[in-house]
């Protein structure tokens, strides 16, 4: 079948080109809806408002005409970056958002460009409707009438549903409407300072007829078909708000790893609470397990630790709250100092003077923490010369001190200080503390020495490779030995781990894959707390990372054609070192030119008269001693894609039964770039399959930009997509190729005097379904129609006798009802001004076959419909009644003075055997000849005889498809 259908086209495929000027044409652009809509209002203050109910699905589709063809976009509320949808091209240029959201409402922007003056931009406001199942709330107030030896007991209820519009409200007591004055003890009013969004029945001093079912129901009137919602709520002398029992201690003081289980009980409440569980961390750790009232929390970690509340609800009175706070032991990182003598300033530490060592931890929670120490590994108790203290917890961070009074030799030794909690189950943390004999001075002795910082002979500045590892080095002195901290001298910047300061008990910085941002000063410091109280020592560390060049551009596109002549020019942007620069041009492989940099900062190579070795990749290379940076120039002959031109109508008939046509246009995209092009190669394949026949097109002369050039397809069969590829051809070889698809239409060609339809393929000639009618018209055949359940109605064929054939048909079984209508729509139809020389518009024949057999058979009526029409719709056709078992004919002569559609419309009769079907409908210019005797009824004049040309408008979706 490929290879009879590859030969008969390529036979039969012709060319006709056709140059005309002004094919260019800056976008525009018009919003369609489809989908779900339950009403637009084409105008309100100024702008389109399409409302959708929550759920269903948003179809917004941005038609545009213009060439090239527009790339399209769609943003919501003016562009909003979080709201932004994909860019896209023409061949999505619908936006779907099934299931929409009450969120997703507001206004949508369609803008398209093509380059060509300014943008086109339409918008429309989506609205989207809701109504949430209403909340009845209960409240209570007690006060003492004066004078009175009674309580006044009154109660609210109070119903909230969340909608779009607005909602409105209603009560009922049992099945007995409620209203505002229809009983003294009930009040019925909505709150100012809510705004009308809630109502609140009030119920005054308490009688026994109150305590009863009531329900509310919230309405928005059946807005887009939402039915009204209901809640019911039983109020009783036992209606009371909750109360709840925790069956914990709080605090719950625990270790990490522990399970812990929160249970929280209902102790009151009238209707039964539910039961919640909450966290100060805003949500459950995610491995939380809730079972009614009981929360359990495995393996607890630190960021478990929070306030935890269980939270009753029965919407009566407020929510019962109770909570508690776990609390998950732990010890942090200690830190010591040492105070020397406070009345003198050298850093030495006399014999014979105090010295303070001070040990701080932080602990959860503080008042389990304890404290010890040690010296040499033995307990060490506080004395008059060895006082140990301990600080308040609740005043400041845990920390305990040793003051050694009068420092003797034998004070020389390793005092270890140990923090632990009282409940157990944490690692003790203990910090050790050296103090040794290594300096003796003249009459003092020194046992602590203290820090210097200096920096390695050869270390500063250290020059290194982007993506090297390399070591920054402080020398550190002291005793005891201090801690360095890192950080960025030059410049307030993190660290290459990212944070401001880092930690080194060696005193090397180590980075690996060092990048150009990290070149500059870090200093290195001893850390605070480091023995003394003494300013920290610090030292500057100088690092220069060396980079290649960064060139620019780093890949270009050059189209030429032969013998002519162009530059390319490459530039450096930055580069370390910057100075002592070379660069090289080479064609592939080849070497065309060296050099060094002196001051310029670019360099350029000029091709002067192109030949084919000519073509390929150039690339510049500028060098360092980092390495090299690169600029690519891709020089190419390929012409430009070709750009197809859509606003045309789609099909071309052939008034041939199997067969279409297709009129194909497009323009080229920089002619001029490159040589001439002598040809272009056309591709076409059925969709679906895998094989492409090709054909080259030859071009006669040199192609002007914005001349549409024209290709007739034919043969192509019916009702077949095609996908066609379109690739020019010049001296270089092949261009780039553009692709786009091609698909059967309804072939209603303006140039012709006839349209005819018998609703053989499946677009049924882009006849449409009235969307405010009853129920739709149905395409079927005799074959696959089933009759078992109304055989004595409808067609055993269509109009020619086929079984196979398709006709249009109403289906009047169930669920339709008596007089329900469906309406089927023609396509619109164009009509020529009037004829000066006439003294009415052009007439037009209208025919079709109906089928009206069964004895329930309604009614069928045509309509003209025409733009801009006013009055209310008359037929122009009309029958009733049982017509027999055969198809019949029906003309009538129509005279539109605008463009137009025909109506078909189906009435249901009074039973199920009511079908009434269509066949072959047809429109010809001129008046009708001959109509056939049966009841119709022609409502327009008879007009004077003239031909005019008759032309479809169809919709432009129908021609966007993706490239």
């Amino acid at each position: 079948m490929d290879l009879v259908f590859g030969v008969s086209w390529l036979l039969t495929v012709f060319l006709e080109g056709i140059h005309c000027q002004g094919v260019y044409a800056p976008p525009s652009v018009r919003i369609v809806h489809s989908g779900h809509a339950c009403n637009v209002e084409e105008e309100r203050y100024t702008e389109r408002v399409y409302t959708i109910r929550e759920g269903e699905t948003l179809e917004l589709t941005c038609l545009v005409t213009g060439h090239p063809r527009p790339q399209i976009r769609w943003t919501k509320t003016a562009g909003s970056a979080s709201d932004r949808f994909q860019d896209s091209t023409v061949f999505n240029e619908t936006l779907r958002i099934p299931n929409i959201q009450r969120h997703q409402g507001g206004r949508y922007y369609c803008k398209a460009e093509n380059g060509l003056g300014t943008p086109a931009i339409k918008s429309i406001r989506v609205d989207v409707y809701y109504l949430d199942d209403p909340v009845v709330t209960v409240h209570q107030s007690i006060g003492e009438a004066k004078e009175q030896f009674y309580y006044e007991r009154t109660v609210f209820l109070r119903c909230m549903a969340n909608s779009n519009p607005p909602v409105r409200y209603s009560w009922r007591r049992g099945r007995d409407v409620l209203s505002q004055g229809s009983d003294k003890g009930v009040e019925i009013y909505e709150p100012f300072f809510t705004q009308g969004e809630t109502k609140i029945l009030k119920l005054k001093n308490l009688r026994p007829q109150d305590y009863a079912n009531y329900s509310c129901i919230a309405s928005v009137r059946n807005v887009c078909g939402i039915e009204d919602k209901n809640i019911h709520f039983r109020l009783t002398n036992k209606t009371a708000s909750p109360t709840i029992k925790l069956l914990v201690e709080d605090p719950i003081v625990v270790n990490p790893g522990q399970t812990v289980t929160l249970v929280c009980i209902t102790s009151g409440g009238e209707p039964p609470p539910t039961l919640t569980w909450v966290s100060s961390n805003e949500t459950l750790p995610e491995k939380s397990v809730l079972n009614g009232g009981t929360l359990t929390l495995p393996a607890v970690t630190a960021e478990d630790a929070g306030v935890y509340s269980c939270v009753a609800n029965n919407n009566v009175g407020n929510p019962a709250k109770k909570s508690t706070t776990i609390v998950v032991r732990a010890l942090k990182k200690g830190r010591f100092w040492i105070t020397p003598d406070p009345y003198h300033n050298d850093d030495n530490i006399q014999i014979g003077r105090e010295v303070k060592i001070s040990c701080q931890v932080e602990a959860t929670p503080p008042e389990e923490l304890v404290f010890s120490w040690l010296k040499n590994g033995r307990p060490l108790r506080s004395s008059e010369r060895m006082v140990i203290t301990q600080t308040d917890p609740d005043v400041s961070a845990g920390t305990t001190n040793l003051d050694i009074i009068d420092l003797k030799f034998t004070d020389f030794g390793t005092y270890t200080c140990i923090a632990a909690l009282k409940g157990g189950g944490i690692p003790e943390i203990s910090i050790d503390v050296n103090i040794s004999s290594t300096t003796v001075p003249p009459l003092f002795f020194s046992f602590l020495v203290p820090p210097n910082l200096t920096v390695p002979r050869g270390k500063s500045p250290l020059v290194a490779q982007e993506g090297d590892t390399v070591e920054l080095q402080c020398l550190v002195s002291g005793k005891p030995k201090p801690i360095i901290l890192w950080s960025r001298a030059d410049k307030e910047a993190p660290m290459p781990d990212g944070s401001m300061q880092t930690e080194s008990y060696d005193g090397i910085l180590r980075i690996i894959n060092v990048s150009r941002e990290m070149t500059g000063s870090y200093r290195c410091q001893t850390s605070q707390y480091n023995g003394f109280n003494v300013k920290p020592r610090e030292a500057i560390v100088e690092l220069i990372v060396q980079y290649p060049p960064t060139v620019e551009p780093v890949f270009t596109e050059i189209r030429q054609g032969l013998a002519r002549t162009f530059t390319m020019n490459c530039r450096v942007l930055r580069a370390h070192p910057s100075r002592v620069l070379r660069y090289e041009w080479r064609l592939g492989s080849r070497l065309l030119r060296a050099g060094q940099f002196d001051l310029q900062d670019e360099t350029e190579y000029v091709v002067r008269s192109l030949n084919r070795d000519g073509y390929g990749e150039y690339t510049c290379d500028i060098i360092n001693e980092a390495g090299a940076g690169r600029c690519s120039f891709l020089v190419t002959g390929k012409a430009y894609t070709p750009e197809f031109y859509y606003d045309t109508y789609s099909p071309l008939w052939q008034n041939r039964p199997r067969f279409y046509g297709y009129k194909l246009q497009w323009t080229q995209m920089n002619p001029g770039a490159v040589d001439r092009i002598v040809a272009y190669r056309l591709g076409i394949r059925q969709t679906g399959q895998q094989r492409w026949w090709e054909q080259e097109i030859p071009v006669e002369g040199l192609i002007q930009p914005g001349e549409l050039i024209t290709y007739n397809l034919t043969e192509l069969i019916k009702p077949e997509a095609y996908e066609v590829r379109l690739t020019p051809i010049t001296r270089f070889g092949e261009g780039d190729s553009t692709v786009r698809m091609i698909k059967y239409s309804t072939p209603v060609n303006p140039h012709l005097r006839e349209f005819h339809c018998s609703f053989e393929e499946e677009p049924i000639c882009m006849f449409t379904q009235e969307k405010s009618d009853d129920f739709d018209w149905t395409r079927h055949s005799a074959a696959t129609r089933d009759t078992k359940y109304t055989p004595n109605t409808g067609p055993s064929s269509d109009r020619s006798g086929s079984k196979q054939g398709f006709y249009m048909y109403i289906e009047t079984s169930r669920p339709r009802l008596e007089g329900d209508q469906a309406r089927l729509l023609s396509p619109t139809f164009n009509v020529a001004p009037k004829s000066p020389y006439g003294t009415t518009g052009p007439a037009y024949c209208f025919s079709f076959y109906y089928h009206m057999y069964g004895k329930h058979i309604g009614t069928l009526n045509t309509f003209l419909r025409q733009k801009g029409q006013t009055t209310p719709e008359s037929p122009v056709w009309s029958l009733s009644g049982n017509q027999g078992e055969r198809w019949r004919q029906a003309k009538v002569s129509i005279h539109p003075t605008s463009s137009f559609q025909m109506v078909f419309e189906g009435i249901r009769g009074p039973g199920i055997e009511g079908d009434i079907a269509i066949d072959d409908v047809t429109l010809e210019e001129g008046e009708c000849r001959d109509p056939p005797p049966n009841n119709l009824r022609s409502l327009a004049p008879p007009p004077e005889s003239h031909i005019w040309r008759l032309c479809v408008t169809l919709p432009l979706a129908l021609f966007s498809r993706r490239r």
